[in-house]
């Protein structure tokens, strides 16, 4: 990196750093997206329900992955800025091992309470089982899933985003033939489903392995000596993608066991129908966060505060218009795009009528998840943090609960809108008084 190609040509280094991630988070979502287009079609309508039922187990490994991810990537972009290559070899080879350690532990947790969940979800009959199969799969995909993210986050961390892209690629092209080979071909249903995202998984980690052995020039993998000062820190300077993560979870939580009981199992597949819109946008954004964190920390790290600046508003603003882009292009595509996934009149014209309302939120989360990772990278850990606890947790579960009492489902796509205009004006006041 240079300071003076950031300074001079700062959104283009932005879009050199973040289409690279873009592309990869984009077709990382994309393979749930396919999942549930296969899913919909050759299981039912049933297996949508029982994916989004567990979304929030995918979450907690997202948070536990982010946490010390993120948190390792910004200290050792600090330390490659300022010169220190020895410290940031450390600092990467440490948060690989934690990240892999925390993953397994997580995957071991979960599995012991798949049972307790479902019931207080009130989960039965053919949901409940499609869910125990499914994600009694899925927990070992998501354990690699999370360490490919971690390993992906450091070769963008040392300028080669382009070649996690093509990992991207090749695990998204992998998990479309492998879907179709298991679910049309050899009708194993939603296990074959399951198992088609982890072996696409395992090919992305052999792929990222032979990056770590023969391209990379600045990590390296080896041995390190283990620090409590760089795994506090870490945690620390990570504990608001936890937050944000852990709350996406459990507002996922929450607005399952709300859909489940006022609306019944058509309200949560419509719901997961038009997710998977937010999710694919939320992936474009923490692109353009993971994209834009290494050149903020890197600024940062130099002593050029204001260029880090400069980079967060340039980035706001680029978030911004792909969220208005989104919200128009959906408008135009919502009949065709509820049909893709399910034929059912009832689930088509609530994801139609959902996603005018739900997507408003589009215009203030790029933002605000955008100010959260710019906080985190010059390492200011609290500002982030109440930022992703705002928008993912406190004011979200009272949205979740109090809007659906009054409004119904119209309250259940009006959550995600509210919370979002309220944390922007929590996310205005920290940048003023930074």
């Amino acid at each position: 990196m240079d300071l003076a190609n950031i300074r001079e040509n700062t959104v283009g280094m932005i879009l050199r750093f973040s289409i690279p991630a873009i592309i990869a988070m984009v077709l990382t979502s994309l393979i749930t997206v396919v999942d549930g287009f296969f899913i919909g079609n050759y299981v039912g309508e049933e297996g949508i329900a029982a994916v989004n039922l567990g979304l929030p187990v995918i979450y907690l490994f997202l948070s536990v992955g982010l946490m010390v991810s993120v948190g390792g990537v910004a200290i050792a972009g600090m330390a490659l800025g300022a010169g220190r290559i020895t410290e940031c070899n450390q600092v990467f080879r440490q948060t690989i091992a934690t990240t892999t350690a925390f993953s397994v532990l997580t995957g071991v947790l979960v599995a012991l309470f798949f049972e307790p969940m479902l019931d207080i979800l009130g989960a039965a009959g053919q949901v409940r089982e499609y869910f125990k199969i499914y994600y009694g799969i899925l927990l070992l995909e998501l354990v690699v899933m999370v360490v490919n993210s971690s390993f992906g986050m450091f070769i963008r961390g040392e300028g080669n985003p382009q070649y996690y892209m093509k990992v991207n690629i090749v695990s998204v092209l992998t998990n479309i033939a492998l879907d179709y080979l298991f679910a049309v071909v050899l009708h194993t249903g939603i296990a074959g489903i399951a198992a088609a995202s982890f072996l696409s998984a395992m090919i992305s980690f052999v792929m990222i392995l032979h990056f770590f052995r023969k391209k990379a020039k600045v990590y390296r993998m080896g041995r390190f000596s283990f620090s409590a000062a760089v795994l506090k820190r870490t945690i620390c300077n990570g504990s608001s993608e936890f937050i944000g993560e852990m709350s996406t979870g459990i507002a996922m939580f929450a607005y399952n066991y709300v859909i489940m009981r006022r609306i019944g199992v058509d309200g949560v597949t419509a719901f997961t129908i038009v997710g998977y819109v937010s999710y694919v946008f939320s992936m474009i954004v923490i692109g353009f966060g993971q994209g834009s964190s290494p050149l903020i920390s890197f600024s940062f790290g130099a002593k050029e505060p204001g260029l880090a600046k400069k980079i967060r508003k340039r980035t706001n603003r680029l978030v911004f218009t792909i969220g208005a882009l989104t919200f128009i292009v959906m408008m135009i595509l919502s009949g065709w795009y509820s049909g893709l996934f399910v034929k059912n009149d009832t689930i088509r014209e609530m994801v139609r009528s959902g996603m005018m309302i739900f997507m408003v939120s589009f215009f203030f989360s790029g933002i605000n998840a955008i100010t959260s990772f710019y906080f985190t990278s010059i390492g200011k850990a609290l500002e982030s943090a109440v930022i992703s606890l705002s928008r993912g947790l406190v004011v979200l579960l009272i949205c979740i609960f109090v809007l659906p009492a009054y409004f119904g489902m119209t309250g259940v796509w009006l959550a995600a809108p509210v919370t979002e205009i309220i944390t922007i004006l929590i996310s205005g006041a920290a940048v003023h008084i930074d």
